[in-house]
């Protein structure tokens, strides 16, 4: 009797019982931070709360630009674009940015109080309108 293929059979069978590894724990802010992209979101937003509008615009570009792994990040950014390019009378860049944050995150939207916004609310309608109703 031919004991290869019996142990080539056990062998296949043992290996399939072997639990895989854990999953990688998710990345913590730290790791975040060490991301350009990511830190560059991080500064923009920053910015952006302490209504430091044009450092806000140049790290939310930076971050774009950099490549933001997740695109509702993306999004983050292009609606934070967005809401600057709108208070400063870009309408085209304010139209362009909400659209660019609906591709990077198909389920983007603005939430009540910020899609009622006098002036950005409008330019949001425009370009979103089956979710401003």
């Amino acid at each position: 009797m031919n004991r290869l293929p019996l142990a080539w059979m056990l062998a296949l069978a043992l290996g399939g019982c072997a639990a895989p590894p854990p999953p990688a724990p998710p990345p913590g802010l730290a790791d975040l931070m060490e991301r350009p992209a990511e830190r560059a979101l991080f500064e923009g937003i920053r910015a952006y709360d302490d209504g430091q509008y044009p450092q806000a615009e140049a790290a939310l570009r930076k971050a774009l630009a950099a490549g933001l792994r997740s695109g509702r990040d993306r999004a983050s950014a292009h609606k934070l674009l967005a809401f600057i390019t709108c208070t400063s009378e870009r309408l085209a860049e304010c139209e362009a940015a909400f659209r660019a944050a609906r591709a990077a995150d198909p389920a983007f939207a603005l939430n009540r109080s910020e899609a009622g916004h006098p002036l950005w609310g409008p330019v949001y309608r425009k370009v979103v309108p089956e979710v401003a109703r």
